[in-house]
């Protein structure tokens, strides 16, 4: 046997023990990453201080990368969640957060791709928990009949599971979520106040989606915004005056009207009429720099990214100049990233929890 056929041998046993054993490796494999997956928790290592993760950056339109419109906001130890999309719950778990201490979801509207996701965070937050009493889920006046719904269609559910594991796990009394409405505001108001954490929420322009609107969060000196849906809004530039981070939706006009058009070419002129509609409730990437520069925020981070990007490579076209309107630096937002404002300082810390 020549010299480069004994070179290719170990190769090759190799090869045929991956084979041979591949079961047992498999298993080690598996052992090892779930180990690993179990033990993590990065909420328990943060820092005192105001914790922003994007658990849902995409919008109604399909995407493999982007789940429903999802953000968790963590203050100090009180773990909070703005909208359950679809898949917003998964990429909780995903990113290592632990969904059963979850204190309370606030939702900015009832669009189906804000709350579609419910049912699943409902359960997870229900079934890891130990919690005694069901999800406080906040929103103006309606949220009473969205959480009435939901907790219909799981009723059945909650009692096979209970039944299953039985209520030491799963107590009846913790399942599903109770509504805790407010009043439509007309202005920022205070709608939420615990341990330090302040919670404003204040309308935006939607229409004709009413009610809507967006949340502050404000903890030990450090403060973000989230928009919700909407358009440009002189309150939401009111609410977020020198806030350090603004999470705002952002919608690419030249990129939906592609949409529009190639639809329409391949005879699908129900759902390009549908593309043409939502041109005018939403807010551009320019639109939402304009925002931030006028409010004095110190980042702007585009979330509820209408179309969905597949790929970093298309930020720029998506931004289509936008850093033109602001100075401070704008993040296109991906599922997992991560935004940390320690207390006590102007630093702005950021990742990815994936």
């Amino acid at each position: 046997m020549g010299k480069g056929k004994w070179a290719v041998l170990p190769l090759v046993l190799i090869a045929l023990g991956g084979w041979l054993f591949q079961r047992p490796v498999g298993m080690w494999i598996f052992d090892r990453a779930v180990e690993r997956s179990a033990a993590r928790n990065p909420y328990a290592d943060l820092p005192d201080g105001l914790h922003v993760g994007l658990c849902g950056t995409g919008s109604p339109l399909p995407s493999r990368d982007r789940a429903a419109a999802c953000t968790v906001v963590i203050a100090g130890k009180t773990m909070l969640v703005v909208d359950a999309g679809e898949g917003g719950a998964r990429n909780i778990a995903q990113m290592g957060l632990p969904n059963g201490r979850i204190r309370g979801l606030f939702l900015t509207h009832y669009h189906s791709d804000h709350i579609d996701g419910l049912g699943p965070m409902m359960l997870l937050r229900w079934t890891a928990s130990g919690n005694q009493s069901p999800l406080p889920v906040h929103g103006p006046t309606g949220v009473e009949d969205v959480i009435a719904g939901f907790n219909t269609a799981y009723a059945r559910d909650n009692g096979y599971r209970t039944a299953h594991h039985g209520p030491a796990i799963t107590p009846p009394a913790a399942a599903g979520a109770i509504a805790r409405p407010f009043a439509i505001p007309s202005a920022p108001t205070i709608v939420y106040e615990t341990d330090g954490l302040r919670v404003t929420a204040f309308p935006v322009d939607h229409r004709p989606v009413a009610p809507s609107v967006g949340y502050r969060f404000d903890y030990k000196g450090r403060s973000v915004v989230i928009s919700g849906d909407t358009g440009p809004s002189k309150m939401l530039e009111q609410a977020s005056r020198d806030a350090d981070i603004l999470i705002h939706e952002a919608l690419q006009p030249r990129m939906v009207k592609a949409l529009a058009a190639a639809l329409d070419k391949a005879g699908r002129g129900q759902t390009a009429q549908i593309m043409r509609d939502i041109l005018d409730y939403h807010a551009t990437p320019a639109q939402a720099a304009d925002s931030a520069r006028v409010a004095g925020v110190k980042m702007l981070v585009l979330s509820h990214l209408v179309p969905s990007m597949p790929s970093p490579y298309l930020n720029a076209a998506f931004l289509d100049g936008a850093g033109e309107h602001f100075d401070g630096p704008i993040i296109v937002g991906e599922d997992g990233q991560y935004f940390s404002l320690p207390a006590g300082s102007d630093a702005i810390e950021r990742g990815s929890w994936f």
